[in-house]
């Protein structure tokens, strides 16, 4: 069955976009000489995945304004691979994620590189510095490839305020995970627990992921701001429900389809609205269990079933599907509100709800 992401080819164009601009980089670099080219394998390696859901948000939201459909379009949607391809990359190190899309994460493929060379030095702090450096080169690339588009410029310069605004706080999103996970939950009400892990959610997740990319489209489309008040709402809802269903997979979902091993996020001890929840429906037992496993790299797949048997026995579980269907339901509501959306772009915006929260990852 096709999926709605391939509608208007879009899938394949941003894959050849990406590739050519992969080479064309590569070319800038060869200067240098070979010993760059381990950051090059580390980008497209990442960028040869993904189900490219930012570039169809950005390219929706601009054939939604009226924007025809153009290579130039395709180009400009691209640039939002790029910068996702920033973000994995950096929140994998943060993180100290072992893999990616079933690969192994930039980091750990650096250092192992380094590691089979025997060069001198720590193994694993070359491959954090090789993914800094590698996430930053696809931030840079991320503006290049929007100024160089080919869009005419006052276009352009219609969405510059929302890429620049994504871009902004997304980085600051990405600190406030840091701070939720270093910063202890003991004492916090359950409320105040789930609107902590709702802004890391907002401004780590949703935003960049469905909101900004929707919005730089409609702006460069030229949009009235009624279409783009609505448009927010619907990307702010759709967002977030994207994010609880990604916080559902980290801890039940299987690795052959999320490319990261079982409970990865448990191992990680992400301070989720999932664990949130789970905390608040626990009995003092299951509530004790979370907080001593909840972070340990070491936990064996007997400890991951353990706390799956509590969060789903708090409740936590159900909580969150209800929350991901009425976000749904909401966004597909603003949707309709928008005037004058072009028929095609509505017909997939509208099936776009269905893809972002799906129950695989």
């Amino acid at each position: 069955m096709t999926s709605v992401l391939d509608t208007a080819d879009l899938r394949r164009r941003v894959q050849r976009v990406l590739d050519d601009e992969l080479a064309a980089q590569t070319l800038v670099l060869a200067e240098l000489g070979p010993d760059v080219e381990d950051l090059l394998h580390a980008v497209g390696d990442l960028l040869r995945g993904g189900k490219r859901l930012r570039a169809a948000f950005l390219y929706w939201g601009a054939r939604g304004a009226g924007l025809p459909d153009s290579e130039e379009l395709v180009r400009l949607s691209s640039a939002m691979e790029l910068f996702q391809a920033a973000a994995l990359i950096h929140d994998d190190v943060m993180d100290d994620s072992d893999t990616r899309r079933g690969m192994p994460a930039a980091h750990r493929a650096l250092a192992t590189r380094h590691a089979a060379r025997g060069w001198s030095g720590d193994d694993e702090r070359f491959g954090l510095a090789g993914a800094v450096l590698a996430g930053n080169l696809c931030l840079t690339w991320t503006d290049e490839l929007y100024a160089t588009c080919g869009l005419p410029p006052a276009a352009l310069a219609r969405g510059r305020a929302v890429f620049d605004r994504m871009r902004t706080q997304l980085m600051a999103g990405q600190f406030l995970d840091v701070v939720e996970s270093a910063r202890p939950w003991e004492g916090l009400g359950d409320e105040e627990r789930v609107a902590r892990a709702g802004r890391v959610i907002r401004y780590k997740s949703a935003k960049y992921t469905v909101e900004h990319p929707l919005l730089i489209g409609a702006g460069v489309g030229g949009m009235d701001p009624a279409g783009v008040e609505a448009l927010s709402r619907y990307g702010l809802d759709v967002g977030r429900a994207f994010q609880l269903r990604d916080d559902l997979l980290g801890v039940f979902g299987d690795p052959d389809e999320t490319g990261k091993p079982a409970g990865d996020d448990l191992r990680e001890g992400k301070r989720t609205v999932l664990l949130a929840h789970a905390l608040a429906g626990a009995d003092a037992g299951g509530r004790a269990r979370v907080e001593r496993l909840l972070g340990r790299a070491d936990l064996a797949v007997t400890d991951v079933e353990e706390l799956r048997g509590i969060i789903n026995g708090s409740g936590a579980v159900a909580l969150l599907e209800d929350e991901i269907a009425r976000l749904a339901g909401s966004a597909r509501a603003a949707l309709a509100e928008v005037p004058a959306l072009d028929p095609l772009a509505r017909e997939v915006l509208h099936d776009l709800v269905a893809t972002a929260t799906a129950r695989s990852a």
